[in-house]
């Protein structure tokens, strides 16, 4: 459920992207934050939609979680206000198109390092999906890999469709819904190819 609630904000981005005109410099979003551009004020729209509807989510997981945040959602927020404040400031949407590409870069970073910093050495994946697998140590470091490169590959697709096919013009569409397509397919391939090694006391 709290997976599903994180996609909020980028359904919110994608509605309010594909709604507006991208020469529309009289919206009342444009109008109320003072910003606007020449031909992508439906990024800047949805920016601005982006980060309240991340504030407005993150502040209910924050009180639904006993007031904190993984340090995960803590950096996602984060890294939402900045990129998204300097989309608005400038009234340029290259900075937005980075953040998602950092995003997922410092993720798969943090799971390659994650068992230099653990104590016995085991790479954060145990930590979460412990309770579900039985897994070898060699099988949680090989699980982690490819939650890394899991990762490496998403920032790689944002770069594509945010930089180099046409120009752009798709990357709106894969923002909003190329990280579920790719995480869910990801997650459904994992319990298949680890379905035998699925703990017994939750079969």
């Amino acid at each position: 459920m709290k997976a599903l609630i994180d996609f909020i904000p980028l359904i919110v981005f994608f509605y309010l992207y594909k709604t507006t005109e991208p020469t529309n410099t009289e919206h009342p979003i444009l109008q109320l934050i003072g910003s606007a551009g020449v031909d992508n004020n439906h990024v800047l729209v949805a920016t601005a939609g982006l980060i309240v509807s991340t504030v407005i989510v993150y502040g209910f997981l924050f009180i639904s979680q006993k007031f904190r945040l993984e340090k995960q959602q803590w950096f996602v927020l984060l890294m939402t206000i900045v990129f998204g404040g300097i989309t608005l400031a400038l009234s340029d949407d290259y900075y937005i198109r980075l953040k998602a590409i950092i995003i997922n870069l410092v993720f798969a970073g943090g799971l390659l390092i994650s068992p230099i910093f653990a104590k016995d050495k085991t790479p954060i994946v145990k930590k979460l999906f412990g309770p579900v697998f039985e897994l070898t140590q060699s099988g949680w470091h090989k699980l982690n890999l490819a939650w890394a490169g899991m990762f490496g590959v998403m920032a790689g697709l944002h770069a594509f469709f945010a930089f180099v096919l046409a120009g752009g013009k798709y990357w709106g569409e894969f923002t909003a819904f190329g990280d579920m397509i790719v995480m869910f397919g990801f997650i459904a391939v994992m319990f298949y190819s680890l379905r035998h090694h699925i703990r017994k006391d939750i079969q």
